[in-house]
């Protein structure tokens, strides 16, 4: 039997995600009439921004961190960045020397020496949650922030290039190749549109300093095998950007994938063309991209005296994202 604690806890929760999901479903559908205009209507309504930005640290520090049966994103993301740039940054090196022989592509020697603190930019950070660990210098960025340490930035709209420049308290540019880390977590899911996807991780790309990672985390509730097709395209079109993929795991809700900058685009391309396959997306779509319409649930529905975990867990995902819920 469960709680009085434990149904209001659960009901608390899929009231925040049936508000989160409404705001995504409104975004995905007015972009198909407006297309731009739509993002930047959405980024000017200050309310609707506050609440999701308090709706989204409530649910991540309240409910999925502390639910999650699985490691959480933000461990599995720390966990990756200290193991690839203690070990697997060489191993990943000696690879690319090897591709750059055989297609006679001339490296820059890079230095030994192990490095024990990264630049970090968390995009659609919400709360900050990578400031907790001193091995990263953390820029947190977000269209809505939850706290006062992340700070305002619309990512599609920041400048690459030259100094780090704030206008009206809101980040607006940041320099070439500068971070090693950058960290897409539930982010790519509120973009409504696959073109908009494309640009930031070409973003990502030109802000990484070479051999830097770009981790990315995604929700999926499914078989490991549901949405293969999507993040096999994945895969691909960060290859085609000059990214490889040096890390992927398929957790309880969440596909977590870590992509290295190479040395050079014309390495990761060559991967691409060697292994081609016709069964792979063009663009970096989303599995709601595929949905003509989402199902109607209705928070009375759902937060019953005799709603089933599972019955919840079917609810929540049809949500953009979700992390672990138990």
């Amino acid at each position: 039997m469960t709680s009085k604690n434990e149904n209001i806890e659960s009901n608390n929760q899929i009231e925040l995600a049936d508000f989160i999901k409404n705001v995504h479903k409104q975004l995905r559908e007015k972009y198909k009439l407006l297309a731009e205009e739509a993002w930047e209507n959405h980024c000017a309504d200050e309310i609707c921004l506050k609440q999701y930005a308090a709706a989204m640290k409530e649910l991540a520090t309240n409910h999925w961190e502390k639910n999650s049966k699985d490691v959480t994103r933000i461990i599995w993301t720390y966990n990756i960045s200290n193991d690839y740039f203690a070990k697997d940054i060489f191993n990943q090196r000696t690879k690319e020397f090897g591709v750059a022989e055989k297609i006679d592509l001339k490296i820059q020697p890079h230095s030994e020496k192990v490095k024990t603190s990264f630049k970090l930019l968390d995009v659609g950070s919400c709360y900050n949650p990578f400031n907790q660990f001193d091995c990263f210098e953390v820029i947190a960025i977000d269209i809505a922030p939850a706290v006062s340490d992340v700070i305002h930035c619309d990512f599609l709209k920041l400048e690459v290039g030259g100094e780090t420049t704030y206008f009206n308290n809101k980040l607006v540019k940041l320099p070439n190749d500068y971070f090693d880390i950058i960290v897409f977590s539930l982010f790519l899911e509120y973009l409504p549109s696959p073109s908009q996807r494309k640009v930031c991780c070409e973003k990502a790309y030109r802000l990484l300093s070479t051999e830097g990672i770009l981790v990315l985390i995604t929700p999926d509730s499914n078989h490991i095998g549901s949405n293969s097709k999507v993040i096999k395209s994945w895969q691909f079109i960060l290859a085609e950007i000059g990214f490889s993929r040096i890390k992927y795991e398929k957790l309880s809700h969440l596909h977590c994938m870590a992509f290295r900058k190479a040395f050079s685009k014309k390495i990761t391309r060559r991967w691409a063309e060697l292994h081609r396959k016709k069964q792979v997306y063009d663009q970096i779509y989303i599995p709601q991209d595929f949905s003509t319409t989402l199902k109607s649930v209705t928070t009375e529905k759902v937060t019953n005296k005799s709603s089933t975990t599972r019955e919840i867990l079917n609810f929540i995902e049809e949500l953009p994202f979700c992390d672990s819920i138990s």
